[in-house]
């Protein structure tokens, strides 16, 4: 037996945490009975699962897509208002007949690396808090920042959600203007929280970039572009987050 949360995140319907939000929405149903809100035990083997009616069966081989997220484009695996999504983006040649579905959120007004996947309990331990997984970030501000401020969101500042845990920062150059771009590096995942960080400090963001997540890097894959994570890559994402190869 086995809860129907993980089982819909290992069938690469969603993560875990979506998989709970889809069961409380009424629309996951087991042999024909929508699932009660706080979920249920299944046989994989004998009950028959079906999400908007579509019947859920295992996945036998994951996908892993890195996308380079484009401006404007919102993180989400379906939206009803008919905005473009990161699914848009890769389309049908990116998801290859997997259900994919983004791992964590990268604001619409930000760009930058994004893992796309059917592996859901890959993705609900990389956004977890308990594993601590980097996230790393170029932001640019205006006007030139000071070394107090670094020292500052070095040691955490204080947000309406509480004192963020430290982060790492520092000025990779300064331009004209003068606007400052910056590197910060997160271990936790609040709702705007670079942005936000560095408000609290007296900053405004200009442009936000995600240049890291875990041991994945943007590189120089253009914006818009994706690629298939390579095995070296999976392994190392399911080394992060102790996941047994």
């Amino acid at each position: 037996m086995t809860r129907l949360n993980a089982y819909l995140a290992r069938s690469g319907v969603a993560s875990r945490r979506e998989a709970d939000r889809l069961i409380a929405s009424g629309v996951v149903h087991v042999n024909g009975r929508a699932a009660p809100p706080e979920g249920v035990l299944i046989d994989p083997d004998h009950d028959r699962v079906t999400v908007d009616g579509k019947p859920v069966k295992p996945v036998t081989r994951h996908r892993y897509i890195l996308l380079n997220k484009p401006l404007g484009v919102i993180t989400t695996a379906r939206d009803e208002s008919g905005r473009t999504s990161v699914l848009d983006v890769v389309g049908d040649e990116g998801r290859a007949g997997h259900r994919l579905f983004p791992v964590g959120r990268l604001d619409a007004d930000s760009t930058g690396l994004l893992l796309l996947t059917d592996d859901g309990d890959l993705a609900y331990r990389l956004t977890h808090p308990r594993y601590h997984i980097p996230k790393e970030y170029v932001a640019m501000v205006g006007g030139s920042v000071r070394t107090a401020d670094l020292t500052k969101l070095r040691q955490g500042v204080t947000l309406d959600d509480g004192v963020t845990k430290p982060a790492q920062a520092e000025v990779l150059r300064v331009l004209p203007g003068p606007m400052t771009e910056l590197r910060i590096v997160l271990g936790e995942g609040r709702h705007r929280q670079v942005r936000r960080m560095l408000l609290a400090v007296g900053y405004h963001v200009q442009s936000l970039r995600r240049a890291g997540f875990g041991p994945l890097k943007l590189g120089r894959l253009k914006v818009g572009g994706w690629r298939v994570l390579v095995e070296a890559e999976v392994s190392a994402l399911r080394h992060a987050t102790r996941l047994q190869p």
